[in-house]
């Protein structure tokens, strides 16, 4: 994966990342992160850059809107 934007760090609030620092109980089980701090701001960056920039070839990606879905009869 690319390196996530600018627009994309800047959506990251710190109370995100003190908040996904915090290691989910699977992650735990992983083991510790050397950064928590950096790493939960990598990860958030990365969410919100498929946000504001989705990958149109990815089945997930980007948000779908109402007309593109089919007419139902």
């Amino acid at each position: 994966m690319k390196e996530p934007s600018a627009e994309a760090h800047a959506n990251v609030t710190e109370h995100n990342v003190e908040t996904r620092a915090q290691l989910l109980p699977e992650e735990r089980a992983v083991g510790e992160s050397a950064d928590p701090q950096k790493q939960a701001e990598l990860i958030l960056a990365e969410s919100e850059e498929r946000t504001i920039h989705p990958d149109p070839d990815d089945a997930q990606g980007g948000h779908r809107q109402s007309a593109d879905t089919a007419d139902l009869p």
